[in-house]
């Protein structure tokens, strides 16, 4: 199974960036998945997750508003949409894959991508 983030990059505050995960090896559709941060010195945190058929989604309290998950299950597909970014949502960004359960990020995720750095200055 292999999970690869791209698009992260700098970018000012207020401005907007649009994270891609492409996923193999996989049944995509059957597994919910997520996107989790990691700043230097501080924890991984979730930041939002999307179920198996997208028709559920959910939210940490420190992006809802502003970044948007979504997935295209045809292309193995997860993104997330940020915008009115802002310094403190700086990091490493990494997507991940549980199996078949509805979006929630407070459950043990199976499959981990590398990670795509953000940086907001």
């Amino acid at each position: 199974v292999q999970l690869v983030e791209s698009c992260g990059g700098s970018v000012q505050a207020g401005g907007s960036l649009r994270l891609s995960c492409k996923s193999s090896g996989l049944t995509f559709d059957q597994y919910c998945m997520a996107w989790f941060r990691q700043a230097p010195g501080k924890e991984r945190e979730g930041v939002a997750a999307i179920s198996t058929g997208a028709d559920t989604t959910y939210y940490s309290d420190p992006v809802k508003g502003r970044f948007t998950i979504s997935r295209d299950n045809t292309k193995s597909a997860l993104y997330l949409q940020m915008d009115s970014l802002k310094p403190e949502d700086s990091g490493t960004y990494y997507c991940a894959a549980v199996y078949g359960i509805g979006a929630r990020l407070d459950t043990e995720y199976t499959y981990w991508g590398q990670g795509t750095q953000v940086t907001v200055s």
